[in-house]
């Protein structure tokens, strides 16, 4: 069973906003929150704990006590150095290690307050890792109550494979945090261009009503459920539409060409994050046996 969530953190406005999302996440789900510095050098192939503290290994851990003064106290977490060649690697190593349902990481520098933009270790981990990654938009720390509730939890859900990992994802996650679920369909624009517009229409119809209740049937009593179809010509146009809530969460699937039980972040997901200003969680396209649990 995944019980935690592990939070890639560097002393830097980007750390800052991963540690809040992960604060956030860690409370709505009842996780226990592991925070770490993956320092470079050639760690083991368990990315271990170091032996021998060097003096960068201690300014490490000071950061890491600054960063524990920011997490409240109602939130069960333990901080952590490792050292290893590859961040983002030593990061997976970690959460395996950890039983993680979630990394987490905050946008790369210079990114548009509000919105998302990938840094090197963003663009592996969303290429490579087998457990889910929720990235934080930049600024997410100085805009966000981390004791604030989660609103909602949207799906933007499509009929290529990995659209039923992702559906089970979501479902969990809104049964965790109580929050409604909100079900964005995408098939129109899985469609390749050509086809009638009315039969793309009535397909898009079909597959969302059907996407609703299966996860109306799944979701525990008093968790809502919703449909919306975003309208527009494109995904960028379409994303751009929707309303968000404050605490809002999206989560998206993995391109097809993912490896299983692999991310592989694609290029409909990729359009979305220039335009979305909330957290999203990116699902491997086949799911591990456990990760639809809830944590509690």
């Amino acid at each position: 069973m995944t019980t935690s969530i592990v939070v890639g953190y560097t002393a830097t406005e980007t750390g800052s906003d991963a540690l809040a999302l992960g604060v956030r996440l860690a409370r709505a789900t009842r996780r226990h929150l592991h925070v770490l510095i993956v320092l470079p050098g050639h760690g083991d192939t368990s990315a271990a704990e170091p032996v021998r503290e060097s003096p960068i290994q201690g300014q490490a851990r000071q950061w890491l006590d600054e960063a524990e003064g920011m997490i409240p106290a109602d939130v069960a977490h333990t901080a952590h150095v490792r050292v290893h060649d590859s961040f983002a690697e030593g990061l997976v190593l970690a959460g395996e290690q950890l039983d993680a349902a979630l990394i987490v990481v905050g946008a790369a520098n210079g990114a548009t307050i509000g919105l998302h933009r990938m840094g090197s270790v963003a663009q592996a981990l969303l290429h490579s890792s087998p457990i889910p990654v929720a990235l934080a938009p930049a600024g997410f720390a100085r805009s966000a109550d981390v004791q604030a509730p989660t609103s909602r939890i949207t799906a933007a859900i499509g009929n290529r494979p990995g659209a039923d990992a992702l559906l089970e994802a979501a479902v969990a996650l809104s049964a965790a945090t109580g929050a409604t679920l909100r079900l964005v369909s995408l098939v129109a624009f899985d469609v390749p261009r050509g086809f009638d517009p009315q039969a793309i229409r009535l397909v898009s119809a079909a597959h969302g009503d059907d996407v609703l209740a299966r996860a109306e049937t799944e979701l525990p009593q008093g968790v809502r459920a919703e449909l919306e179809r975003a309208p527009g010509d494109t995904v960028e146009e379409a994303v751009a539409r929707l309303t968000w809530l404050p605490g809002e969460l999206i989560l998206v699937g993995s391109s097809r060409l993912a490896q299983p039980r692999r991310l592989f972040l694609g290029s409909t997901a990729a359009k979305m994050l220039d335009v979305i200003p909330v957290p999203m969680i990116v699902v491997p396209r086949t799911r591990l046996d456990d990760s639809a649990d809830s944590g509690s």
